[in-house]
């Protein structure tokens, strides 16, 4: 894996080893080559109007702290780590949509687009897509559910996000169903032994946990995602070897699992904590 900076650009970005590139995605996107990306993923800030956060903590066994634990015992806490930044933008369709034109001219013929979002602004990124891509290019609306969080008492708990799914050229772009692994028949009583062993495909409608505050693969970044979706993602629109691309990379979960599945990546955020995640989850 390389490490790039703003510094480092060139007019053209070689794709010559996988690419963490620390850089705003309006100096990096027109210096990559067109047509290059069997996938693109990006999972872009969902505009709450907040500033996200994540923070993470060590405990240790201190008389003199605060802090109470199990049996009176005192624990003092120090802070790992302390990233955020801000999530909020006036026109979020304007914000994305010059992003959006340039990815579908780096995708391949037969590539993929897929984005990431929350409720406040799927709908309005969906009529972008449709006039940038057109209608006829829309292939899925995959709806990520979970069950993780707060749960208001005066509305519907929101528990879901949608992942928006459009391909360069509806008559050919790579789908390879065998490569996703199955899931289990939520009534295996209603299918055949075999059919149960087997399990069955994954539908639009994805239930996959967040990743776990104590799971090995957490790097504590705000908003990482959990590496089982994405590994859906890249094993079913992604040819081995061929290059993946995220431009709002975060903690860098497209490059670990393209890594894992044997694809190429390009990964590029402007944030300096993200950079220093994906360094460290990475390899680099």
């Amino acid at each position: 894996m390389r490490l790039l900076t703003s510094a480092d650009l060139d007019d053209q970005i070689e794709l010559d080893d996988d690419l963490v590139i620390e850089a705003d995605a309006e100096l990096v996107l027109p210096r990559l080559p067109a047509g290059a990306f069997d996938l693109i993923y990006i999972d872009p800030p969902f505009n709450t109007g907040a500033t996200r956060r994540a923070r993470r903590i060590t405990v240790a066994r201190d008389e003199t702290a605060v802090r109470r634990g199990f049996g009176g015992r005192r624990y003092a806490a120090t802070a790992v780590s302390d990233m955020s930044y801000a999530d909020s933008f006036e026109n979020y369709p304007t914000f994305l949509a010059p992003k959006l034109e340039r990815a579908r001219e780096l995708l391949a013929g037969e590539g993929t687009l897929y984005v990431h979002l929350d409720y406040r602004e799927a709908h309005y990124v969906k009529v972008a897509l449709d006039e940038i891509f057109g209608r006829e290019c829309f292939l899925n609306e995959i709806i990520w559910a979970y069950d993780y969080g707060a749960k208001p008492a005066r509305r519907w708990p929101a528990k879901h996000d949608t992942i928006l799914v459009y391909v360069r050229d509806p008559q050919r772009y790579q789908f390879d169903a065998q490569a996703v692994e199955r899931e289990p028949y939520m009534a295996p009583g209603l299918v055949s032994a075999e059919q149960a062993a087997r399990g069955k495909r994954p539908t639009d409608t994805w239930w996959h946990t967040i990743v776990p505050t104590n799971g090995s693969e957490r790097t504590g970044y705000p908003t990482q995602k959990p590496e089982g979706v994405l590994r859906r993602i890249v094993a079913a629109s992604s040819a081995p070897g061929g290059w993946c691309l995220d431009f709002f990379a975060g903690s860098g979960t497209l490059g670990a699992v393209a890594a894992e599945l044997g694809r190429r990546y390009v990964l590029v955020d402007s944030n300096p904590e993200a950079i220093a995640v994906m360094r460290t989850r990475l390899g680099g």
